[in-house]
């Protein structure tokens, strides 16, 4: 990927994964704008980064999602990086749910993590492919391919994302769009809740490592177990999905 001399947005770019990357870009020389539905986390955002262009933006929301298309075409027309990075985790038993009276909390989880980015990368690849370099960043998970049973939406709608990204590539290969999918392993953010990810690999080494990955140019970037994930054979994902329900059902039960 050309890392210098871009426009790129970040989708959740204001903590977590979707910070680390807006750093590493605008060290690397870009333009960045981020969004995300808090103004309170985009302002701290811009604290330590004066040059941070920002947007609130919710995008499980149809309307939002054109509103912020339209909004960064029209003030930041040299945009060609889009970094689908947004996205909800929740953990529960199935058993445990009420779907009749809830299913829209459940379906928050679908709609940012599946309706955002195939939505904004529809909308703006016909708007990259007029030119010379654009690319599409797509943030899957090692879950997309050893699903976390505890998470059972989350881990399929990451398998969905990979999916589409796969087709995507194929369908832009032709122009002048790089389609990209990078599968993080667990990273110690507040995906899923503050406290949660305490065990995983650090947000700024696994940035770092994309970064890396990214310059040499890769198109399917996993990390430490991730990328163990994506080369593994259908009998070590079935046991790797049951020993990790077993170490962590307790959670939801």
């Amino acid at each position: 990927m050309k890392l210098s001399g871009n426009t790129v947005l970040i989708t959740g770019g204001a903590a977590g994964i979707g910070f680390a990357f807006a750093e590493r870009f605008i060290k690397a020389g870009n333009k960045v704008i981020v969004c995300g539905r808090s103004e309170a986390k985009l302002q701290e955002a811009r604290e330590k980064y004066p040059e941070l262009n920002t947007h609130v933006c919710d995008v499980t929301k149809e309307s939002d999602r054109i509103a912020l298309f339209e909004w960064v075409t029209s003030e930041y027309p040299d945009v060609n990086v889009l970094v689908n990075n947004a996205g909800i985790q929740q953990r529960y038993h199935v058993l445990k749910t009420n779907a009749k009276e809830e299913w829209s909390y459940y379906n928050q989880e679908i709609a940012a993590n599946i309706e955002a980015p195939f939505h904004f990368s529809l909308l703006f690849a016909p708007y990259f492919a007029t030119k010379d370099y654009s690319a599409i960043l797509n943030v899957t998970s090692g879950l997309a391919y050893t699903p976390m049973a505890i998470a059972p939406i989350y881990s399929a709608t990451k398998a969905a994302v990979h999916s589409f990204t796969m087709s995507l590539r194929h369908q832009l290969e032709d122009t002048g769009i790089e389609v990209i999918e990078i599968a993080p392993p667990a990273v110690n953010t507040d995906l899923g809740g503050e406290g949660l990810h305490t065990f995983g690999t650090p947000v700024d080494e696994f940035a770092d490592a994309i970064f890396e990955d990214l310059n040499a140019g890769k198109t399917e970037i996993g990390y430490a177990r991730a990328e163990k994930a994506m080369r593994m054979s259908r009998n070590e994902i079935d046991e790797t999905v049951k020993t990790m329900y077993a170490n962590m059902k307790n959670t939801i039960l």
